[in-house]
Order: structure tokens, then C-alpha cells, then sequence
């Protein structure tokens, strides 16, 4: 009894470690602060029959986060007597009150959530000590809004965006006519910590490869999720990458045939618009390669790239790689999958 005993205790040690990456830090002791500040609660109670006392006290509750919705998510000045925001401020809540209802008890216990967005901090923090953590909000906007920005204060969820894919709001011609299948799958509250600390990569080191070779770009946007990696070494890769788990076996199995694809097609150094959005843009598959292909593979193949360079400079801290050009971690990287 004791041997089996102990054999299940190995087991179940074996299998925990294999979950979780050997060189993650303890992060554990590091205090951060996280608390979602809930814009959507306040707006959603203003009587549509007297906007403007509701705006003013939504305005003193939330003074910063106020001025960007108003102006970025609903397009108006967001001066509580001015005609026009009073009008399209009504016509919104009329519009969106069940979004309002539906994602209240979905979101009704936010702190499971709140917890990995604060272990993602942590690791920030352990990484860059000196970056200053920005406020967390909550919002509810038009369809086409942001799922998460970066804001001057703080990281903004946009709630709309993590109904749940089977949620009944997206199943209208609008919302299908708007977003495909391949896009709203991910519509679900499981990726909100993950697209929180793709906003604070990039507001770390944001992408300027914009114009530049595909190559380049494709191994600049490998550094965002290298270092989303080391930020969320526990979660999943399916939803960092945002490719589903069959997606992300083809790859790795393919890896030498994918790489191959892209050295003998001569693609490596296109800066045609769109040879680049085939490989680095959004897309149920790539054209050109295996219907079993995710989209945006280029940026998959530059996560390879920077991790093989990283594995071989293993004293390089991350702020140090993230700030290497690009052609440098592919000639020293030596990659060739096989």
C-alpha cells in the first residue's frame, strides 16, 4: 500500500512539473495590487430619460477613463449638456442594455480572473521592476470596440468581446458579417489575461517593423509572444497565440516543413502588403500551405526563432533580447527545424 502510494505520488509530481516551464520564476512574494474598476455598472444605471446628471456622476466616478470612452468608443465630446452626446449616450444604452444584463452574470465574480491578470503582473514586475502597473477597467462598448487597449491610465476590457462564443449576441447577421467564426471562438473571458499582457508587451516594446522585410516582421512579433511566454509561463499556448490546439500540434510537427515552405517560396524577404498579411496577418488558415495551417503562422515560426536564439544565450536578460534587431537573433539563432 505504501509503494502505491508512493508510486502516485511521483506520478502526480511528474505531472505537475510537466505543466508548468522548469525556468519559470517564484514569483509568489511579489506584491501587486490588482483590482477591476467596473465602468460598465455605473454607465448601464443612467435613466435614459435624464442623461446628463447620470453622465456627470459616471464622470466624478471615473474622471480618466470617462473622457476615452466618450470620445474613442462612443465618438462624441462627452460634455453632459452637449446635445449630440446626450443623444448618442441614450441611443447606446437603449442599444446595448441586454449586452449589459447578460454579461453582469457573467461577469458577475471577477476574481479568478483578477488572479491570472495579477500572476501576469507579478512577472512584470520580476522583469521589469521599475514598469509601473496601470489601472485595470471594465467596459462595455459598441461591437467593434477594442476587446483590450491600452488606454493613458489603464488597460481597458472591453467586455462586449468575452461573452462566450455560443453567447446568442454574436450569432446575429451583423456580428457574423463583422467578425468570422475563426475570430469570435475566441470571444470567450478565458483570453482576457492573456490579451492584458499582449497590451503590456507592446506597450513595453512596441513593434515598429511596420514596412520592414517579412522576415523581420516575423521575428519582431516572435519576440511579443517569446516574452508574453516568460510573463505566462503557466497558461496555455492556445490562448496566448489564439490558435487552437490541433493548430498548434501542426505546427510543431510541421515545424522543418513550414520553415522550408518559406525558404524555398523566397517569401523571406517580401515587404509586399499583402505576402505579409498572408503570413503575419489574422486568417482560419494560410494561403498557400494546408488547410490544417493556423493564420498569422509567420509570427509562430519567429516565436521558434527567438527561442532557439534565446535557449543558446541563456545569460541575455529579456529586455536585452527584446531590444536585439531582428537580424542578428536569425543568424545567430541557426535555425533549421528539421
Amino acid at each position: 500500500m505504501a509503494m502505491k502510494s508512493l508510486f502516485l505520488s511521483v506520478f502526480i509530481a511528474l505531472l505537475f512539473s510537466c505543466n508548468n516551464k522548469s525556468n519559470a520564476p517564484d514569483v509568489s512574494n511579489i506584491s501587486v495590487d490588482i483590482k477591476l474598476e467596473r465602468f460598465e455598472k455605473s454607465f448601464f444605471v443612467i435613466d435614459t430619460n435624464n442623461v446628463s446628471p447620470g453622465l456627470i456622476k459616471v464622470r466624478s466616478e471615473f474622471p480618466d477613463f470617462y473622457v476615452d470612452f466618450m470620445q474613442n468608443i462612443l465618438g462624441v465630446s462627452g460634455t453632459d449638456n452637449d446635445s449630440t452626446t446626450v443623444a448618442v449616450t441614450k441611443k447606446f444604452l437603449s442599444s446595448y442594455s441586454f449586452f449589459a444584463v447578460d454579461l453582469e452574470k457573467k461577469f458577475n465574480n471577477t476574481t479568478a480572473l483578477e488572479k491570472d491578470i495579477k500572476q501576469g503582473f507579478q512577472h512584470v514586475k520580476y522583469y521589469f521592476p521599475e514598469y509601473k502597473i496601470p489601472k485595470l477597467v471594465t467596459y462595455i462598448g459598441t461591437l467593434d470596440a477594442p476587446g483590450v487597449a491600452m488606454t493613458r491610465n489603464h488597460i481597458a476590457i472591453g467586455l462586449q468581446q468575452f461573452a462566450g462564443k455560443d453567447f446568442q449576441g454574436y450569432q446575429t447577421t451583423e456580428v457574423v458579417q463583422m467578425f468570422p467564426s475563426y475570430i469570435t471562438r475566441r470571444f470567450d473571458a478565458k483570453y482576457i489575461p492573456a490579451n492584458c499582457m499582449k497590451a503590456v508587451v507592446d506597450d513595453l516594446f512596441p513593434d515598429k517593423s511596420t514596412g520592414r522585410p517579412l522576415i523581420e516582421q516575423m521575428i519582431e512579433k516572435g519576440k511579443q509572444w517569446w516574452l508574453l511566454d516568460k510573463l505566462m509561463p503557466s497558461t496555455p499556448d492556445s490562448l496566448k497565440t489564439g490558435y487552437t490546439e490541433k493548430q498548434l500540434k501542426w505546427c510543431k510537427e510541421n515545424e522543418g516543413l513550414i520553415w522550408n515552405y518559406f525558404v524555398t517560396n523566397q517569401n523571406l524577404e517580401a515587404i509586399e502588403p499583402d505576402v505579409i498579411q498572408n503570413y503575419i496577418g489574422e486568417g482560419p488558415t494560410t494561403q498557400g500551405m494546408p488547410d490544417a495551417s493556423p493564420g498569422n503562422i509567420g509570427q509562430w515560426v519567429g516565436w521558434q526563432i527567438v527561442k532557439k536564439f534565446a535557449d543558446t544565450n541563456p545569460s541575455l536578460q529579456p529586455a536585452e533580447i527584446m531590444k536585439l534587431v531582428a537580424r542578428k537573433i536569425l543568424t545567430e539563432s541557426k535555425y533549421k527545424p528539421k
